[in-house]
């Protein structure tokens, strides 16, 4: 299978996964239609991608506005005629124990974790509609299938968005496709979201001692676009090998 013609817009692409993703889904023949908020840095990546004869375009986007998200899909479709995909991959980590009282923290996680990704679902689906075609991959995580101290609200989103993917999937019917990606430990800079100190070192920790590199979760990703458009590949869980 080849993405040769295929548009896919990506959140949080500015660095880590999503940046990656980018990258490789350019590389692979897609259209790539980059949004985060560091717009200057989406600019380089987008100069970054042409230079090699890739197709790219941006759009400045914070997730938790649903302007911003139907503002990242309008510039797909006029850009490139349509979209294929949506990876809804922004999202933050300031993680803490419960008892440490950071409902501040809570509150951001929820608005971007979650709320965004069903943004970002929202601004997409009536183009799949139309189109009578489509692609949803969620980026949740590992810490929704492991629960551990400190990790509470930031899983319990994860968990959300899990639970929406399935939904969905289960709604979509013969020509939407929903995915969902399960990272592990990847070496990205979530731990800078981190407000928790201690959470905060023992995160920088773990991704220094056993952290995969985001093009892991890119391969992921790939995987799944790459099927035939009738094979749905529902849910990929990707972890080190280290990780317990």
């Amino acid at each position: 299978m080849t993405l040769d013609g295929k548009v896919i817009a990506i959140t949080g692409a500015s660095s880590g996964i999503g940046r990656a993703t980018a990258t490789l889904l350019a590389d692979r023949g897609a259209s790539v239609v980059l949004g985060a908020r560091r717009e200057p840095i989406l600019e380089q990546l987008v100069a970054e991608i042409t230079a090699k004869g890739g197709k790219a375009a941006c759009k400045a986007t914070d997730v938790r506005r649903r302007a911003d998200l139907e503002a990242l899909v309008d510039t797909a479709v006029e850009r490139f005629g349509r979209l294929d995909a949506i990876v809804n991959n922004a999202g933050i980590g300031p993680i803490s124990r419960f008892d440490a009282l950071r409902v501040e923290d809570w509150d951001a996680m929820i608005d971007v974790n979650l709320r965004g990704t069903l943004y970002g679902i929202a601004a997409a689906l009536p183009v799949f509609i139309r189109q009578d075609s489509g692609h949803v991959i969620n980026v949740v995580s590992t810490a929704g299938l492991k629960i551990v101290p400190t990790m509470g609200v930031y899983a319990a989103t994860k968990n959300a968005v899990r639970t929406a993917t399935e939904a969905l999937r289960q709604e979509a019917g013969p020509s939407l496709r929903v995915t969902e990606v399960s990272p592990g430990m990847v070496s990205t800079n979530f731990a800078q979201t981190i407000t928790d100190p201690s959470a905060k070192k023992t995160i920088d920790g773990q991704m220094r001692d056993i952290g995969m590199a985001p093009e892991a979760i890119a391969r992921g990703i790939l995987f799944a676009l790459e099927q035939p458009a009738e094979v749905d590949v529902g849910s990929i869980v990707i972890r080190p090998t280290a990780q317990g």
